[in-house]
């Protein structure tokens, strides 16, 4: 039967960008204002990347453990509302700085979440059952090994530690219960705020789009107690790793560096490890994004020492066979396929089969190729359609940094499309043009058009929130102040005369 998918819009923002007082953003009330101002203006959707807890690099796709929250994300003010804090000991973490300074969170905020955990009654009986369920057990034994042997990979923790052998991890919780349990309440806390943030937000007619990696990191929970999913050696160091050949963002490729999956063990438990990721994700977040969905047909692995990505090959995946076991499991899933960058007949067939919907970005459409498939004439509607994603620079941004033929050929593009859409031509100024791209996106026959909140603010390169390829300067982007309804204004008129706004169903 399909899902049934409505012509809507959205806002990407991520949590963390959020604005406010104490250093990152949070779960707490300029989250909800930011859903009243989506619900107020006919806006259905809020994407967001993945909650998880960042580790070294502070990507929120590497994690110390996929099905993790975001400590950081943990709202002080709603633990001062519980009397876990007092109001004056928020000051502690009190940051002023424009970009997120991670240094500093995990030095003050972390301290302040030791505090609140202190006065936090560990008896409390709803939190007992969610230690009882198990589920972040193995984060929480993770992450009080990291505090005894420092950042070292669990590949060099002792062996029985790095074997995870079950006496040893049952004495290592028994001997420090107290820091186990300050690691489970950080995850208690954490999705208490979320899921009241989500009901919110649902309540309101706005649905939330979550961000699933494809890769986990591989100093992390996921392959420390599961390495007979992923390609290692028998010391557990890593035999392959993932990455993209060279390609648009990167001549020498990507190396990502995570391990990259054993599928052959995956097919033979019945893809029960991706099935629980994915139900676990469900329970999050309303629609999820797949990141590098062309992964499932193919992907790229490089042998573990490798400089680069340049002596990487294809390997063949699970392909339409996992599909076919998550929708036995779970029904009809609202997935989305990220699938950018090179593809390949293999992949557009899977993405076919499956019958999720594909992303468009259109900041690629304009280089002169009238067999561009970013061009609206050639969107479908089972598609979510972008002037830009996390890994592209802002519109503005992206305008400013052309040459000048780079230049010209967007513009002579650009002026013929909107001719092409029977729309105005546009100025010839960087914002002019930057507009005239939104209106496309959200003219275009995707069923979901989404604007970066950066390109809805004309914010220029400083706003970026990632560039691929680099290690320095990603993921510090946040907002000043919270977003008006003058400044969403341009998003909400653009809906009403698309037919993309929540207010006239």
């Amino acid at each position: 039967m399909g899902i049934k998918r409505e012509r809507s819009c959205g806002i990407l923002l991520h949590i963390s960008s959020l604005p406010g007082k104490y250093g990152i953003g949070t779960l707490g009330k300029e989250a909800y204002d930011f859903v009243d101002l989506l619900s107020c203006n006919g806006v259905g959707y809020w994407q967001i990347l993945p909650l998880v807890q960042t580790g070294y690099g502070d990507s929120p796709y590497q994690s110390v453990f996929s099905g993790s929250g975001n400590p950081y994300f943990i709202d002080l003010k709603t633990l001062a509302d519980e009397k876990l804090l007092k109001r004056s000991e928020l000051s502690m973490c009190r940051f002023d700085g424009k970009k997120i300074d991670y240094s500093f969170l995990y030095e003050k905020k972390y301290a302040l979440l030791r505090r609140a955990f202190s006065r936090f009654d560990r008896k409390n009986e709803v939190f007992q059952r969610f230690i009882e369920e198990g589920k972040f057990q193995g984060y929480a034994l993770f992450q009080t090994l990291k505090g005894k042997f420092g950042q070292t990979s669990f590949c060099d923790w002792p062996q029985k530690y790095k074997f995870a052998r079950e006496k040893s991890l049952r004495a290592l919780e028994r001997d420090n219960r107290e820091e186990v349990e300050f690691w489970l309440f950080l995850q208690f806390e954490f999705l208490k705020q979320w899921k009241a943030l989500k009901a919110y937000a649902n309540a309101k007619g706005v649905r939330i789009i979550g961000d699933l990696p494809l890769y986990v990191a591989y100093d992390s929970v996921d392959v420390w107690l599961h390495p007979q999913y992923f390609k290692l050696d028998s010391e557990r160091r890593l035999k392959k790793v993932a990455g993209v050949p060279p390609d648009y963002f990167s001549e020498t490729g990507q190396l990502w560096g995570n391990p990259v999956y054993n599928w052959s063990r995956h097919k033979k438990e019945g893809y029960s490890w991706w099935i629980e990721r994915l139900k676990n994700a469900f329970e999050l977040y309303d629609v999820v994004r797949i990141d590098h969905f062309r992964g499932f047909d193919r992907y790229y692995e490089i042998d573990a020492g490798e400089d680069t990505a340049k002596n990487g090959k294809w390997v063949k995946g699970p392909g339409m066979d996992l599909f076919a076991a998550i929708r036995a499991e779970l029904g009809e899933v609202d997935l989305v396929a990220e699938d950018l960058g090179l593809m390949d007949a293999g992949v557009l067939r899977l993405i076919r089969g499956t019958g999720f919907p594909g992303m468009k970005v259109m900041q690629f459409a304009f280089d002169g190729d009238p067999k561009n498939r970013y061009l609206p004439k050639k969107i479908e509607e089972n598609s979510i359609c972008y002037t830009g994603t996390h890994d592209n620079d802002t519109m503005v941004g992206f305008l400013a940094s052309m040459d000048e033929a780079s230049r010209l050929r967007f513009k002579t593009s650009l002026r013929k499309t909107l001719k092409e859409q029977g729309l105005e031509q546009t100025g010839s100024s960087v914002k002019q043009q930057a507009k005239a791209v939104m209106e496309l996106v959200m003219k275009c026959r995707s069923y979901l058009s989404i604007l970066p909140v950066q390109d809805l603010l004309f914010m220029g390169a400083e706003a970026r929130m990632n560039v691929p390829a680099t290690k320095d300067g990603n993921w510090q982007f946040r907002l000043g102040r919270p977003v008006t309804d003058k400044q969403i204004a341009l998003l909400r008129s653009f809906a009403e005369k698309y037919g993309r706004s929540n207010l006239r169903k």
